[in-house]
């Protein structure tokens, strides 16, 4: 018995403050690697990827946005047409959490009732973290979104991260 296979094309945004791992969490889900020096991202940086989320194989354009950038219009050029993002903060700095919500409501402005994944991104910094999982999952509730802790670092959660939202979108096209 052949199972069926059903394929879809999905541009997704890492959206979220400068320096919170939005290429870091790219780079270890498309390449497996990560890289401890810091390059910011100018504008934005398109990947592709294909991932498999339960029988349908996902053809990722990934834009990586720079963060910190004011919510213009070139920025909010960038999430048209995106079938969902992953927004990402950092857990050693809670500044970058609330600072989600506009960057969301941006996103939604550009592309209306996308599905939303938060990435509380560098889990790993133990003893940095200064975010808790009651405020991370309120902020999440408030953006009807799933949020999972992840580390570029280690790789934790990363796919389960991206795989998420493709599930997520998924979902919303009707496929489930």
């Amino acid at each position: 018995m052949a199972i069926t296979v059903s394929r879809l094309v999905a541009k997704i945004c890492l959206i979220g403050e400068f320096s919170v791992g939005k290429t870091s969490l790219v780079r270890r889900f498309v390449e497996g690697i990560f890289d401890e020096r810091y390059l910011s991202t100018l504008g934005v940086q398109i990947s592709r990827h294909t991932m498999h989320v339960d029988q349908t194989e996902f053809s990722l354009l990934i834009w990586d946005t720079a963060g910190g950038e004011e919510l213009n219009q070139i920025v909010q050029n960038y999430y048209r047409g995106a079938a969902g993002a992953l927004l990402v903060c950092d857990v050693t700095r809670p500044e970058t959490l609330p600072a989600l919500n506009a960057y969301a409501t941006a996103f939604h402005q550009a592309s209306p009732a996308t599905p939303l994944v938060i990435a509380a991104n560098k889990a790993d910094l133990v003893n940095q973290r200064r975010l808790s999982d009651d405020e991370i999952s309120s902020t999440a509730a408030a953006l009807s979104a799933d949020w999972l802790c992840t580390s570029a670092r280690t790789g934790e959660g990363v796919q389960e991260a991206f795989h998420t939202l493709g599930r997520r979108i998924k979902q919303q096209r009707g496929r489930v």
